[in-house]
């Protein structure tokens, strides 16, 4: 995945999903004066990991929509945000003039310049094949004729497919659902309902982690970009869009807001995750209550520290390293006697040291630094130490960086391992690369508790 720079956050969401088909929208002005006069950007999207959906606090979040709020805070307005189950809803709704902009994971289609224009591409992605690993193992476009194909109606996905038919595979044929989203119909291939679809692999990324016997085949055409739809005519709308992506791309910003989304998915290792999901059920039962008290005893999501705990032990509470770190949440003999735990080896008292111990390094850092980036720091001085993160702030505002930002500090983390940089610093040599590795980790093990968890309360079998 390579994103095309770009973003920041602001505004308010009017957000009411119930709201959703009861009744007929007026046409709405794409005219920019008018919009700012409305005070509201309207913007039609769908509720999925890779665009807009509700977070553990009940806020909404996701790339698209963090993207949106920064262009509409650059217009001084704020977002009405329209969540439609598919394409085609989007598409038409956007056609009847009912909303200012569609962004919803759409990319650049020639069949959809008839009707919309396009802004600026911001995220760069490519359609891959993907089938069950235990099932279909298509190698080619070939092995596809044959094997039981669904992709979502009125999709890029269904339009390239329509190509390689009419030019190269007369063979080839598909079923196309346009009530389905490309989640689900991931979710049909994990069960082995259908043989295999096509998804862009940012949605494949993201759900692969969930699914983990879903399996990436081969690639179905070049990368190409995602961009927003808007109506034929919005055309001081899409200026002002272009002049905002050109500010908001040279302060790199959709970088930052890329990462929050992607850069924790970008490793995959199936036979570890397929492995952490078995034992969610397996060994993270017994130790549950313990993490729900910690956290809010400490003020930490519980599934943030298991997903920690599993990091560090694997939930198992004998744990031992080489170094001598023991139990739960691998405490080093100096660190457990400082937090009053006489028995590293006994969950409970590993548990909640372990948490008391990050909210002590949370509580720690400079006031400057802000949520998430504060625990995700705290996080990695669990790992490194706090004297190797004040030198690693040191450097990052020395090389003109952010050191407020895990995304800057894990560009200059790796650099205290290198003598011509750790020599000059306080605390010198670290392993730098291993904080930012464990805090992908974690960052990993978290989501995936969380929508496996998830899974269970609506009665699917993950």
């Amino acid at each position: 995945m390579r994103f095309i720079k770009g973003l920041a956050l602001a505004t308010t969401v009017a957000f009411a999903p119930w709201l959703v088909g009861c009744q007929k929208e007026p046409a709405l002005s794409p005219a920019l004066q008018a919009i700012k006069d409305s005070g509201t950007l309207v913007v039609l999207t769908r509720n999925a990991p890779t665009t807009h959906f509700i977070d553990r606090d009940d806020q909404p979040i996701g790339f698209e929509h963090d993207l949106v709020k920064d262009f509409a805070n650059t217009l001084g307005v704020d977002v009405e945000f329209r969540l439609r189950h598919t394409i085609t809803e989007i598409q038409n709704e956007l056609d009847a003039g009912t909303a200012h902009l569609a962004a919803a994971g759409l990319t650049r289609l020639e069949s959809r310049t008839e009707n919309f224009s396009f802004g600026p591409g911001y995220y760069e992605v490519q359609q891959q094949v993907v089938c069950h690993r235990a099932g279909a193992q298509p190698r080619s476009l070939e092995d596809l004729v044959g094997l039981s194909l669904q992709v979502i109606g009125g999709s890029s996905y269904e339009e390239r497919l329509t190509q390689l038919r009419d030019t190269e595979y007369p063979e080839l044929t598909w079923d196309a659902d346009p009530s389905l989203s490309t989640e689900l119909i991931l979710q049909k291939v994990w069960e082995k309902q259908i043989d295999c679809t096509i998804a862009d692999s940012n949605i494949v990324a993201i759900n692969r982690r969930y699914f983990p016997e879903l399996s990436v085949m081969f690639p179905l055409n070049e990368p190409e970009e995602l961009a927003w739809l808007l109506p034929k005519g919005a055309d001081e709308l899409g200026q002002a869009l272009h002049a905002w992506y050109e500010e908001a791309n040279a302060a790199a910003r959709i970088t930052l807001i890329a990462a929050r989304y992607y850069a924790h998915v970008e490793i995959f290792d199936y036979v570890d995750t397929a492995r952490f999901i078995r034992r969610i059920d397996e060994r993270l039962p017994a130790y549950q209550a313990l993490f729900e008290h910690a956290g809010e005893k400490y003020g930490f999501d519980w599934r943030l520290l298991a997903a920690q705990a599993y990091q560090e032990s694997h939930w198992s509470p004998t744990a031992r390293s080489p170094t001598g770190v023991r139990g739960m949440m691998m405490l080093t003999l100096r660190t457990a006697g400082e937090l009053g735990v006489d028995n590293r080896l006994d969950p409970a008292q590993s548990i909640d040291g372990g948490a008391r111990y990050l909210a002590n390094l949370r509580s720690r850092l400079s006031e400057s630094i802000t949520e998430p980036d504060r625990t995700w720091i705290a996080l990695a001085a669990y790992n490194v130490g706090m004297g190797h993160i004040h030198d690693a702030r040191a450097l990052a505002a020395h090389k003109g960086k952010n050191p407020d930002s895990w995304l800057d500090l894990r560009e200059v983390l790796p650099r205290l391992s290198q003598p011509d940089y750790y020599r000059h610093l306080r605390y010198g040599y670290a392993r730098g690369s291993e904080p930012v590795h464990y805090l992908r980790r974690i960052r990993n093990y978290e989501d995936i508790l969380g929508k496996q968890l998830t899974l269970r309360e609506e009665g699917g079998t993950p």
